[in-house]
């Protein structure tokens, strides 16, 4: 069964590789029930949950992360170390389903939560700087297993072990690993966004924008 290994909150810490000097990017697993909501403005979804960087991350279309179990042991395995819950900074720990190669606009239904599917995560200086792996960027880049992002539909609270329940899956092709690819190493991608503009971010239409010089 698809369900949440865990639910992770990060507290503001210093960082000297951070854009700004510290983050919230170091979550770790709470126990217990936390409440998810849309965020008025550039903050994170969960409650609890810090976001230093508010221009790169958090906001309503970014509110909540997931990354799976299974990407992190494949890291964890390339890298020969343990990768716990909530390194890669994200909130939402999976089994059982691939954020990764989610349909962007398909809707989630875990908890008392709806949620829907936006954009990829970008990898930034703070997670090459947590990681301290020689060419991350470059590393993470190349393998295109970002996790996705996703809005809040209706709030409401998530536990770990909550089932993930696919509620709807918009009928076209494009996942949230081909919008990374579209946005990192193959540009020659992006005319394929044009069709799912409406359920990315505000951000990553513009990028489209800039770079199509299309109507997004």
């Amino acid at each position: 069964m698809p369900h949440v290994l865990s639910v992770n909150i990060g507290a503001r810490a210093d960082f000297e590789p951070a854009v700004i000097g510290h983050t919230g990017h170091d979550k770790r697993p709470v126990s217990g029930a936390v409440r998810i909501s849309a965020p008025a403005g550039p903050g994170s979804g969960l409650a609890g949950d810090h976001i230093s960087d508010g221009r790169s991350h958090g906001g309503p279309d970014q509110a909540v992360y997931a990354y799976s179990r299974e990407d992190l042991d494949t890291w964890s395995a390339e890298l020969g170390r343990d990768l716990a819950p909530g390194i890669f900074g994200e909130n939402l720990t999976t089994v059982g389903v691939d954020p990764t190669n989610a349909v962007v606009g398909e809707r989630w239904r875990i908890g008392g939560t709806l949620l829907q599917v936006t954009d990829p995560r970008i990898p930034c200086r703070t997670f090459v700087g947590v990681m301290d792996v020689q060419g991350w960027m470059k590393l993470f880049t190349e393998r295109a297993l970002c996790g996705t992002y996703f809005r809040v539909l209706e709030p409401g609270s998530v536990t770990a072990g909550d089932e993930i329940v696919l509620v709807d899956r918009p009928d076209h092709d494009v996942t949230v690993q081909l919008v990374f690819r579209a946005l990192t190493l193959e540009p020659e991608l992006l005319p394929r966004l044009l069709a799912v503009a409406p359920h990315l971010t505000e951000k990553t239409r513009a990028k489209v924008r800039r770079r199509l010089g299309a109507a997004v």
